[in-house]
């Protein structure tokens, strides 16, 4: 046996490490109140072992699950590390989820209390009657803005709370395995399903997560997560931005195009990371006011495919770097992430960007593999596609109290996407399972026929789905939003795609819409277009 010392990889090392080592760090946030609130990962250990301190007066125990629902700030970082670092697990709240699921989530998870930011006070009196096991109640704001009154009894102030403990608190120790924090999957069929993280988990995803050829976040860094702390914890960014020592900038609720620009500028941000709807917003304010960026050179897009012409756009006229990441609930969330190796380097510019628009390569720690229907394992030749499955220390082996069953398929894990990985290991989604459009026998990815919808500058937003077809069982149907101000026609649109893929994989008809449905994670929500689409007759001729 080794003769190292036995210490367990726990969240609340993290915190330790950065308040005594990268103390003076700063970690500013946009506050719900509206003002902006400053301190350092020095004064972030302090509170954090208050708040800890008040779960033991509330009478939190090892494993009770506190809920919240809040933003990306201060205080949300501080139960991070005071609910998860006291041995309970913290479970985040996902407030675009409709109020029944909730509800639902609150009431699987049997939380024991819940923290919750000012914006959701209307949100939280509309459900707290049914939920039943919730002893208390904490509006993390300070005693000025507490209502005068409110439906919830005995709500507690947040700051109220922290500053009548003390931050004589010692973290306890410990096994690495415990649960530390539990996420609920978007739920876009049947209820939410919880993914319950362990502690040793979490580290170890910190770690790989913070890595050159993953999201690179270093101490020379201002990192804005713009992806929401209530989000597969923000992608991890809590706990890879304290590790590291990098200064850490919280928007609050702000996240429209305006707002993430003005934040961006004068906080000096440096790297971000976030889904491909808010990149939307903030790049076309951006080029409508003529501005660029005088600090931001990095941003991480996942959640769902970052379209190509995003990705030019951003790095052709703002000069900002595109890591095109790819993850789940399941997996914590980080499985691959696209950064050119060596060999790349000498490439034409149009041949490096195809394999950026990848999601590339898998980050130490996850392995994967794609199979056909029958299990069995396809080559990676770039060429063939089959159903992306994964493995590794911080990928789920089963959900939260048994839901769905046995999960696994020989040990990996099922992602539900289809995909081909070229022989350098740099995989691609080419589409979810439920969403491949089966024509004639023959799979149609649906994320190309949008990418290339959405080079076109008419068009904001596009997204396609199958729909019935008498003779090959299903044909693709585009759905565009165009940009204001712009026209473009469906045969227009159609003649776009000549010559750039097998003219059999052209939409067989456009439909346009003021907007698309999204979901509780940004993602369009698919089941809702072939619903609403179920009965469009598509042209014969």
């Amino acid at each position: 046996m080794g003769q190292m010392m036995n210490q367990p990889l726990l969240i609340s090392s993290i915190v330790e490490f950065a308040s005594r080592h990268n103390g003076g760090s700063e970690i500013v946030s946009r506050r719900v109140e509206g003002d902006m609130h400053r301190y350092t990962f020095r004064e972030c250990h302090q509170r954090s072992r208050r708040l800890a301190n008040a779960l033991q007066g509330l009478g939190v125990k090892m494993g009770d699950r506190v809920a919240t629902l809040a933003w990306n700030g201060y205080r949300h970082l501080e139960a991070y590390y005071a609910v998860s670092g006291s041995g309970a697990v913290l479970h985040t709240i996902n407030p675009r989820l409709h109020p029944e699921q909730v509800a639902y989530i609150i009431n699987h998870a049997e939380d024991q209390l819940l923290f919750f930011d000012l914006t959701f006070l209307p949100a939280i009196e509309a459900v707290a009657a049914h939920c039943k096991m919730i002893k208390g109640y904490v509006l993390m704001t300070d005693r000025a803005h507490m209502p005068a009154d409110s439906k919830i009894p005995d709500l507690m102030c947040y700051e109220d709370l922290i500053n009548s403990h003390s931050d004589d608190y010692t973290w306890p120790q410990f096994d690495e395995n415990s649960a530390a924090t539990l996420c609920y999957t978007s739920g876009t069929t049947g209820n939410p399903k919880g993914a319950l993280y362990s502690h040793r988990s979490t580290v170890l995803h910190a770690y790989a997560s913070a890595l050159p050829n993953a999201l690179n976040v270093t101490s020379h860094d201002t990192v804005l997560p713009v992806v929401p702390m209530f989000h597969v914890n923000a992608w991890g960014l809590p706990y890879s931005v304290p590790l590291t020592g990098a200064r850490m900038v919280f928007p609050g609720p702000a996240l429209d195009g305006k707002s993430l620009y003005e934040l961006f500028e004068s906080e000096g941000v440096t790297m971000s990371a976030g889904v491909p709807t808010v990149w939307l917003g903030l790049i076309n304010y951006a080029l409508q006011n003529k501005l660029k960026f005088s600090t931001f050179r990095r941003t991480v897009i996942g959640g769902s495919a970052c379209p190509p012409a995003m990705m030019n756009t951003l790095i052709d006229e703002f000069g900002v770097e595109v890591v095109h990441a790819w993850g789940m609930t399941e997996m914590s969330p980080l499985g691959t992430a696209c950064v050119l190796s060596s060999k790349h380097k000498a490439m034409p510019q149009d041949e490096q960007r195809k394999i950026l628009q990848k999601q590339g390569h898998a980050i130490f720690g996850v392995d994967m593999k794609i199979v056909d229907d029958d299990g069995k394992e396809l080559p990676w030749d770039g060429v063939g596609y089959g159903h992306l499955l994964v493995k590794g220390p911080w990928i789920i082996s089963s959900y939260f109290k048994g839901e769905g069953g046995d999960v696994l398929q020989d040990g990996w894990f099922p992602t539900g996407d289809v995909a081909t990985i070229d022989s350098d290991g740099y995989m691609q989604i080419t589409d979810r399972s439920k969403d491949v459009i089966k024509s004639g026998g023959e799979w149609i990815g649906t994320i190309d026929l949008e990418n290339i919808a959405m080079a076109h500058p008419a068009v904001m937003q596009a997204a396609c789905i199958g729909i019935y077809h008498p003779k090959w069982d299903e044909r693709p149907l585009l759905i565009v939003v165009r940009r204001p101000g712009q026209e473009v026609s469906r045969e227009e649109l159609l003649a776009f795609y000549e010559g750039k893929i097998a003219k059999w994989w052209t939409p067989d008809d456009v439909v346009f819409a003021d907007a698309l449905p999204l979901g509780a994670t940004g993602k369009v929500q698919k089941n809702k277009l072939r619903d609403h689409y179920k009965d469009h007759k598509l042209p014969t001729a």
